[in-house]
């Protein structure tokens, strides 16, 4: 009863507070730290299988405000980065819209966006370990709302950041907000962000869950969790409206695990809470994973920084038992 209160008032917080939590990447209810992308020269099994990051902007199409896609800490050398030896790392981070941008790269048909972004590039700018940009907002913009792509089956225009290790072996954290002011993280009013592939850090405290929350269209009959270099730090538990606490394989270090379980009817058109949880007997400190979701024609399913239909709570089945009529 605790926990259904307790999702209860996020539930209702989500709508009171306007869209907030899903204009932020990693959003607050994800419980999950920074992001994280690291240098081209890095090795893999510090958890970033490819030193790149894509994330997409849902902006409604009667938006008027500008648009600004900010970024947290974008140079590599402050204290949110992971160094190894001496920062000497450039990750690129560049903005796209217009026509390709979402639909060029069929990214619902790939466990990966390593391609050639398309798109037509609005922005883009190359960091380092320049202390201007340590542990300070980085705005890109101002764009306006038909820069993006026109996305029928999303009644929306879709905006796109790439974000990718072009050289060293550091890891850079950092987070991303959408926003229509250069200088605040203030909401555009119906705005989501969204990706396919997470890369990110997971917290460090045991107490901490966090979550990821795909969303399962009309057509998912089955899922495959796939997830890298997890460590072998904790557990993935599975939670929806008929999923109480299944458990997903984990990976070790520098490896992907693959976990595939089928999904009920009435699961479709819900989201799924993908809950992270750690080791309480042996956590591993600054742990970088990766993680993306497809169904069974292999395509990957979007997960939204505001989970769309609400966070999932498990619904008991009532089990109906026949009563014999007592006859004098």
């Amino acid at each position: 009863m605790k926990s259904i209160l307790k999702y209860s008032f996020i539930i209702a917080l989500l709508s009171l507070s306007n869209y907030s939590f899903s204009q932020a990447s990693p959003a607050i209810i994800e419980n999950i730290p920074y992001l994280v992308t690291f240098g081209a020269e890095s090795d893999s099994s510090w958890g970033d299988d490819d030193f790149q990051q894509t994330l997409f902007f849902n902006v409604p199409t009667d938006n008027q405000e500008d648009i600004y896609i900010r970024v947290f800490d974008p140079g590599i050398g402050g204290a949110y980065d992971e160094l190894k030896g001496e920062f000497n790392t450039k990750v690129l981070m560049a903005v796209y819209g217009g026509i390709g941008c979402y639909t060029g790269n069929e990214p619902e048909t790939i466990s990966t966006l390593d391609v050639a972004p398309l798109g037509t590039e609005l922005a883009s700018k190359t960091f380092d370990n320049n202390l201007r940009y340590d542990d300070t907002w980085y705005s890109f913009g101002p764009f306006n709302t038909t820069e993006g792509e026109l996305v029928e089956k999303f009644g929306s225009y879709v905006f796109k950041l790439v974000i990718k290790g072009l050289s060293g072996d550091d890891g850079n954290l950092y987070k991303v907000f959408m926003s229509n002011s250069p200088n605040e993280n203030s909401i555009i009013q119906g705005g989501n962000i969204f990706t396919f592939k997470y890369a990110f850090r997971l917290s460090d405290d045991v107490l901490t869950v966090g979550h990821i929350y795909p969303y399962l269209d009309e057509k998912v009959t089955s899922v495959r969790v796939s997830n890298f270099d997890w460590d072998n730090d904790g557990l993935i538990r599975i939670i929806s409206i008929n999923k109480r606490g299944e458990l997903c394989t984990i990976s070790g270090d520098g490896n992907w695990s693959i976990h595939e379980f089928p999904i009920d009817a009435e699961e479709r058109n819900t989201s799924m809470d993908i809950q992270l949880i750690k080791s309480k007997n042996r956590p591993i400190k600054n742990n970088n994973v990766v993680i993306f979701i497809q169904n069974q024609y292999g395509e990957s399913l979007p997960f939204y920084a505001s989970p769309i239909g609400g966070i999932p709570v498990y619904v008991p089945k009532m089990k109906m038992k026949s009563v014999q009529k007592k006859t004098n």
